[in-house]
């Protein structure tokens, strides 16, 4: 395979980075317009907390998404991260307007559900591409900006639905018709995008080598490497533990604010723009900034026990403005500088290039159906046991997802892909290894 440069043209590359990083703003903006609405939606249509649940669970919070990363991630590898960013958004775009104009709980689920499954398919291959087009000198700072336009897209969410919530139900419609929107002019501008140039070397070696491939070659491929087994294991503990929380926080903050003693909808609201804002400054200022130049493994450290002490702040602490307040901007610098972006950049470096994405689709479809099966149950407990006993678990899963990133923290930073592909396997992988 032919070496890849260091360095490319900076435009060139912050353009398709921008461009492809929208996939993860459509995917937290789909989350959060249903967090926003959920109990608009239950008020609507009259279904109980179990088909709330089942709602979540079956979302781009959870096993939507799941599906999606399934099939999106050996697409990715097999016929090119450009295929799959061509043709998501078409289907989100579709679930998006079933939503939007849904007059009953079975075309709520179903659009609910496409969108999904688009998200599951969209963000491994945006997280794939943006890391194998970045400069490797700048590659946390590129792989950041999916960051960053994740956090935007609650901060925007929550504000629209302060903004849009005396009109009730229909707030709630045209918030979803707003990621129509965007997701429309997304696919434009993405049109004219070029293909992964790594991926293209790689399929060429494949070709050349005269070399059969499947659909699931790159899984096929993933599995059957300790290196790889290793590594899943690694990023399963670090984002998939996180994500469990951070899936019920996305879907069921407003409910957990609630019995935390916050009951006002309006305020919820305002505190989780704080919240999301500050997400998007300290992806900017922290990650991007110093992902590149400092320790990771120390930088992650002080975003994941950030996090662990915003939460035991909020379920154990008295109460309170102070309280929430706390909660707020700590779990918010947290979720900036924490295991989602350090997720996306360690899964790109940690891979070789010809089952990256595939890896990345089974990594997130993992997290995703962990998110899904407490979703699941997660309204009926909070509501059956309270936070206090759900806050043990909480606590638990994000102290885990802490120890194992800053023990096991591979030093990759300033190195190319090739490089550390090198590193790891001995030799960079041949198109038919």
């Amino acid at each position: 395979m032919t070496t890849t440069t260091r360095t490319r043209r900076p435009l060139t590359a912050w353009k398709a980075t921008i461009a492809v990083a929208m996939s993860n703003y459509i995917e937290a903006g789909a989350i959060i317009a249903l967090a926003t609405s959920l109990s608009l939606w239950q008020a609507e249509f009259g279904f109980d907390n179990a088909a709330v649940g089942l709602i979540a669970a079956l979302s781009a919070n959870a096993f939507g998404a799941a599906i999606g990363a399934a099939i999106g991630g050996p697409l990715c590898d097999r016929l090119g991260r450009k295929f799959i960013y061509t043709y998501d958004l078409i289907l989100f775009m579709a679930g998006a307007l079933m939503v939007t104009f849904s007059p009953n709980f079975a075309v709520l689920l179903i659009g609910v559900i496409m969108m999904g499954i688009s998200v599951g398919a969209g963000v491994p291959a945006s997280w794939t591409y943006i890391a194998e087009e970045a400069p490797s000198e700048q590659r946390a700072a590129h792989v950041g900006t999916a960051q960053l336009a994740w956090s935007i897209g609650p901060a925007v969410g929550f504000l629209l639905a302060v903004i849009v919530g005396p009109l009730g139900i229909l707030g709630a419609r045209l918030i979803f018709f707003h990621l129509f929107v965007i997701a429309a002019v997304t696919w434009w501008v993405r049109r004219g995008l070029p293909e992964s140039r790594r991926w293209k070397e790689q399929r060429e070696a494949e070709r050349a080598s005269g070399q059969k491939v499947s659909i699931f070659s790159g899984l096929g491929g993933l599995l059957s490497n300790k290196k790889n087994l290793g590594a899943l294991a690694f990023l399963l503990g670090v984002y998939g533990l996180w994500n469990t929380v951070a899936g019920q926080a996305g879907i069921f903050q407003p409910r957990v604010y609630d019995a935390a003693g916050l009951h006002d909808a309006t305020q919820q609201n305002l505190l989780q723009v704080l919240v999301w804002t500050l997400t998007a400054a300290a992806t900017y200022f922290g990650f991007m900034r110093y992902g590149d130049k400092v320790s990771r493994r120390w930088l992650y450290f002080g975003g994941a026990l950030l996090g662990v002490v915003a939460w035991v702040v909020l379920i154990y602490a008295p109460p309170g403005l102070f309280s929430l307040l706390f909660f707020a901007v700590a779990w918010g610098i947290s979720a900036g500088i924490g295991a989602q972006a350090f997720y996306g950049l360690w899964t790109a470096e940690l891979f070789a290039t010809k089952y990256r994405a595939s890896a990345q689709g089974m990594l997130f479809m993992l997290a995703r159906v962990m998110v899904g099966l407490l979703s699941l149950v997660f309204p009926v407990l909070l509501e059956s046991i309270g936070l206090g006993k759900l806050g043990l678990l909480i606590i638990g899963l994000l102290v885990a997802a802490l120890l194992i990133g800053t023990i096991w923290a591979p030093k990759t930073e300033g190195k190319t892909l090739d490089e550390i592909e090198r590193e790891r396997y001995g030799e960079p992988v041949p198109a038919n290894g």
